[in-house]
């Protein structure tokens, strides 16, 4: 389940001055930095991954130190005039985003020069993630006195009581919101790893779809049928995410830290489910060959589905199915003879 691209010449090397490659990584660096301080934070792991591909890897873990610190400056003026809780939770904020999806971004530069199948990078970027998030977790609770986790489970916790409240307020019983709230302070991890994930899965398909990363693999395999694995429609997770698909499901006859533990890995493997799930639909609207109008009917019913639960449900049990079943190679008689990407 990848696309290729057939190409007839090789595509050579540009080569740079060291004008062009200062002015390269200085707007690197500004677009870097900015997108750690917008919503456009999904695209650091792709903007890193396509400057390493243009400019070579030391560029980009230069990339990495500079949009890192430029991002710091950006923020001072704000922590300075703001008081010292409000300055702790931003620096651990950007800290996070540095550890947790900077880095490991970076980090899967080999993985994507060599064309890794799309779950398995992804699995890797979201391990990564969790050593960053710990280690953001020690450095500050160790230099700054203060506990992004504990932030972030006051600030969720506020949150489902104001969306309980309402509920109860509507006339539905209070004492029916208990394991909600309950649960969403538990998931708190997992809660974050979602949007790594997301993240990671934005990068990963803006940088299949940009010229240079084409031009990298002309120029690794030239005179060869290319493949470029990274479309969404080809996301598909490993065989070996069932176990932990099991071992979290058994968190509710779990107590204390064990039940935690398997409560986020239940709640970040459904997600990634769901996005194999998406992933399928993706390449059934694409292989019926649809057009643009009836694309967007397909994603808009898809969306009036996910306003009722049905949606996500049925995408859930779909992509965990998907792991035994293979869905997506279906009456494809050129195809029998493929494993399953993955």
């Amino acid at each position: 389940m990848i696309e290729t691209l057939q190409q007839d010449e090789p595509v050579a090397m540009p080569v740079r001055t060291l004008g062009k490659q200062a002015r390269g990584m200085a707007g690197y660096t500004l677009l870097t930095a900015l997108m750690y301080v917008s919503p456009l934070l999904v695209f650091i792991p792709a903007s890193l991954l396509h400057c390493g591909i243009r400019m070579g890897r030391r560029a980009a873990w230069l990339l990495l130190v500079l949009s890192g610190a430029a991002a710091a400056l950006l923020i001072y003026p704000a922590a300075m005039s703001s008081t010292a809780a409000e300055a702790s939770a931003s620096y651990g904020f950007l800290l996070g985003l540095f550890l947790a999806i900077a880095v490991p971004g970076l980090a899967l530069l080999p993985m994507v020069e060599r064309g890794e199948k799309f779950g398995r990078v992804l699995l890797y970027a979201l391990v990564l993630s969790v050593a960053g998030l710990a280690v953001t977790e020690l450095t500050m609770r160790t230099f700054a006195n203060f506990s992004p986790y504990a932030a972030q489970v006051a600030d969720m916790h506020a949150q489902t009581a104001a969306m309980v409240a309402q509920f109860v307020k509507a006339g539905y019983p209070a004492d029916r919101f208990g394991f909600v709230q309950k649960w969403t302070d538990l998931c708190v991890p997992a809660s974050l790893l979602t949007a790594v994930a997301v993240a990671f899965v934005f990068s990963l398909v803006m940088l299949g779809r940009l010229r240079a990363w084409r031009d990298f693999l002309v120029r690794r395999t030239p005179d060869a049928v290319i493949a470029t694995p990274y479309r969404f429609r080809f996301l598909a997770l490993p065989e070996w995410l069932l176990f932990a698909f099991v071992i979290g499901g058994i968190s509710p006859l779990l107590s204390g830290m064990p039940q935690q533990i398997g409560a986020n890995v239940l709640v970040i493997v459904l997600f990634l489910y769901l996005l194999q799930g998406l992933a399928m639909f993706r390449m059934f609207v694409a292989g019926t060959g649809a057009g643009p109008m009836a694309s967007l009917f397909a994603w808009m019913l898809l969306g009036l589905l996910t306003l009722t639960g049905i949606a996500p449900l049925l995408l859930c049990i779909a992509g965990l199915f998907d792991s035994f079943f293979d869905f997506r190679h279906f009456n494809r008689k050129d195809h029998s003879d493929e494993s399953h990407s993955h």
